[in-house]
């Protein structure tokens, strides 16, 4: 095995436009560096364009984007916000924080998404909202999610933090759903090392979501001379990140175009120059249905089954080439079982494309050589049977 620190290409490595360290530097130099500063106003001008959505908050995570819905939701112990199994545990965590119950639905079999036709069959009278998660930036099928919302008066919520750029039917992800969360991560598309943000398209949650954001004061009315003094009004928690972050995010967000380019070119050599390998040894490569965009977020395969997987890790890593899997099945871990519920239709297919899932290197810096590296190392592995 090779040590992590000698591969020849990890899984990910963040990309820098080149203006990161001035715009960080102007942010030291010219004013506060806490939040809601000048690169703080930028980076969310340039976010709310990129998704088309009404208004944007910078958050310190998606994980905290993610908490302030609950608390725009005013939810209650007992309450249930349907869920994705197949999701990182922010996605639950958030509503279990406030006494809620997620309720965990499965995925579909071909794009890994909620499956919305199983949906309904989750929803009770205690059903307050659902959350979708548009696995690797491809869309949740939104119209039929959208109708249950409105059949049932609930709350549609994207967590987008695979799928800023993707598009669902000519509408942006984001820019569906009442509020979305956003995802700065490093291994993200755009990044500032970890950083988030809300995203509106309801205008009923801004203006309260501006106090939770600011520990519950009405310190931004202030600042914009609304009010004569801001005080304690609302429950909420620190979330603003600061402005340096914010530098760093406006760096990347104004190059939003190139890395999408540089991402989309390694995503399509994969499908493209795999397609021969997987068929011949029944590897499923993403599906990608036709009226939705990808933002190239990530690349995966499902291999045949959980020991072919581990043995495929285990062959790109003796090559330099360091793969991974993804999400576990929120529904069967501990905290699963313990805040939450499975809805009645169960979750077997996450429980079997989990097991089979491997995510190959994908990053904005990767070069053609790179490239080739991962797509011999991969065309040399033969699953088991």
């Amino acid at each position: 095995m090779i040590p992590t620190n000698q591969l020849t290409v990890p899984f990910n490595k963040g990309y820098l436009t080149g203006a990161e360290a001035d715009y960080m530097r102007q942010a030291m130099t010219s004013g506060p560096m806490t939040g809601d500063g000048p690169f703080t106003k930028r980076a969310s001008a340039l976010l709310t364009e990129i998704i088309g959505a009404r208004q944007a908050l910078l958050t310190t995570s998606c994980t905290h984007a993610l908490d302030m819905t609950a608390l725009l939701l005013d939810l209650e112990p007992g309450d249930e916000v349907i869920v994705p199994s197949f999701t990182f545990c922010s996605t639950a965590n958030a509503y279990a924080l406030r006494g809620a119950v997620p309720v965990f639905v499965d995925c579909r079999p071909d794009t890994l998404n909620l499956d919305e036709r199983q949906v309904e069959a989750a929803v009770t009278e205690r059903t307050k909202a659902i959350v979708v998660v548009h696995y690797a930036g491809v869309g949740v099928e939104m119209e039929a999610i959208n109708a249950i919302a409105e059949k049932h008066d609930l709350v549609v919520i994207e967590d987008n933090a695979h799928g800023l750029g993707g598009t669902n039917h000519g509408r942006n992800l984001g820019s569906i759903g009442a509020m979305a969360t956003q995802s700065f991560h490093e291994t993200k598309n755009v990044q500032c090392g970890e950083g988030g943000a809300l995203v509106f398209n309801d205008d009923r949650y801004f203006e309260r979501a501006e106090i939770i954001r600011e520990k519950g004061t009405n310190r931004a009315q202030f600042f914009r001379g609304m009010v004569d003094k801001y005080r304690w009004i609302d429950v909420g928690s620190s979330y603003l990140p600061s402005d340096l972050l914010a530098a760093f995010l406006t760096a990347q967000l104004e190059h939003f175009d190139e890395i999408q380019r540089r991402r989309q070119h390694v995503w399509a050599s994969y499908h493209e120059r795999l397609a021969a390998w997987a068929a011949e040894h029944d590897v499923v490569q993403p599906t990608v249905p036709e009226g939705h965009e990808h933002p190239a977020h990530l690349y995966y395969l499902l291999l045949p089954d959980l020991e072919s997987r581990q043995s495929m890790l285990k062959h790109m890593l003796s090559h330099g080439v360091l793969g991974t899997f993804h999400y576990q099945p929120l529904h069967v871990s501990p905290a699963g079982q313990q805040y939450g519920r499975v809805g009645p239709q169960g979750c077997p297919v996450t429980e079997d494309v989990a097991d089979r899932l491997l995510r190959l290197p994908l990053y904005a810096g990767m070069t053609d050589t790179d490239i080739d590296t991962v797509i011999t190392t991969v065309e040399t592995f033969r699953p088991r049977g």
